[in-house]
């Protein structure tokens, strides 16, 4: 059976330990109404976490969450934004008909909040030049490029689980 919306966000907005290894995933959205759907459960999830949660999006999953928080500010207070590989959606990304492009996500984005935003530089999914579309809109934001890496980040997320674990402590 295919997931509900809610199974889909909660990976997409949590790094599962399985087996010792670390996973982020975030499943292709084709239609508008999976992308609404989407919204909605990642506003519904919103509910069930506590202040300090550290939000995580890979690919279009991060780009969604980020979009999601630009538009609806979650009642708790999030203890980080991590988005590995998120296309970006506007001048200097992607047009799409689902997402508004954005120039400026710091209005929308509490002072202070750790945004780390990583990036394989062999990326043939999401062009690496996409971080630099981001590294204008989320000017505090830590950029993280990883030399080598593809989409999936070579499916490494040792650096990504680092700063998580530096970020939780």
């Amino acid at each position: 059976p295919a997931p509900t919306p809610a199974e889909i966000v909660r990976t997409a907005l949590a790094v599962e330990p399985r087996d010792g290894t670390l996973h982020v995933y975030m499943p292709p959205i084709k239609l508008a109404e999976d992308y609404l759907a989407l919204i909605a459960a990642v506003v519904a999830e919103f509910q069930t976490l506590e202040d300090g949660a550290i939000l995580i999006g890979h690919s279009f999953g991060g780009t969604v969450l980020l979009h999601t928080l630009a538009e609806e500010w979650p009642a708790f207070e999030p203890g980080a934004v991590i988005l590995i590989a998120p296309p970006f959606m506007g001048a200097g990304g992607w047009e799409s008909d689902e997402i508004a492009g954005r120039d400026d996500f710091s209005e929308s984005l509490p002072e202070g909040l750790p945004v780390l935003i990583y990036h394989g530089s062999e990326d043939d999914t999401v062009p690496f030049a996409h971080i630099e579309a981001y590294a204008r809109a989320i000017p505090d934001a830590v950029l993280c490029s990883l030399p080598g890496r593809d989409h999936q980040l070579d499916n490494d997320l040792a650096d990504v689980a680092k700063d998580i674990r530096s970020l939780a402590a």
